[in-house]
């Protein structure tokens, strides 16, 4: 028996798309940032839980490469590692990825590198929401995995709101601190469009269509629980 033929690939991108109201950019505690609300201890213990999602991208992104069989997706996809964990071409040397950009934001907040990178403040949640997710990346088949990032098509919005936030309203935080999110403005959407591709490249069936539409739906989960845990901790 054959699987039964997926819809159209412009309904299978809508469906996707209508995840945005389960994003995270609608959790009370990012409502509450983007209003200014927010005290310096809550910002910096977002940061900080914060850190432990941003430190597992470039190993969720290797565990999709090393199940992916298609070499033209892993050329490019293979951009998100360097992305985050910087490279030692460069002529700043190594340290100018997405990973030293957070560390930088958590000291322009107060915070300093050693108690993010030594997870003292991530809460359970935060760890149990992470290795979720990378476990998610290593066992599931790998085009699943890449619809897992589809979150990515909404972020560009979150971090355009998020930026005018901190700008305005967190003043006493360095602004030279803010460039993760400036370089997001521009990642996101190039990240987000490739993995649309490959999806809807891949995801020909109506089974492999829902279990895409399903791997967004866990990942929205998984950036959700994250933001429930910091919220209780930090209310």
């Amino acid at each position: 028996m054959t699987d039964r033929p997926g819809a159209p690939a412009g309904e299978l991108v809508d469906r996707l798309r209508a995840h945005a109201h389960a994003y995270h950019s609608t959790h009370p505690f990012h409502l509450r940032m983007n209003a200014g609300t927010l005290t310096p201890d809550q910002i910096r213990g977002w940061v900080a839980n914060r850190f432990a999602y941003q430190e597992a991208i470039p190993v969720k992104d290797a565990a999709i490469l090393s199940n992916c069989p298609d070499v033209a997706v892993r050329r490019r996809w293979i951009r998100r590692i360097l992305d985050h964990d910087g490279t030692p071409d460069r002529a700043d040397g190594p340290a100018t990825g997405g990973i030293e950009a957070w560390l930088r934001l958590a000291e322009s907040c107060g915070l300093t590198r050693e108690e993010v990178l030594d997870h003292r403040h991530v809460q359970p949640g935060v760890r149990f929401a992470v290795d979720a997710y990378v476990t998610f990346a290593r066992t599931r088949p790998w085009v699943e995995a890449v619809a897992s990032s589809l979150t990515e098509l909404f972020a560009p919005d979150l971090m355009a709101e998020r930026l005018a936030a901190f700008e305005r309203y967190y003043t006493w935080i360095d602004p030279t601190g803010l460039q993760y999110f400036r370089n997001r403005l521009v990642q996101a959407p190039r990240d987000s469009e490739h993995a649309l591709e490959v999806v809807v490249a891949h995801c020909r069936s109506a089974a492999e269509q829902d279990a895409a539409v399903g791997a967004l739906s866990f990942k929205c989960d998984v950036l959700w629980t994250m933001m429930d845990a910091i919220d209780h901790a930090y209310a």
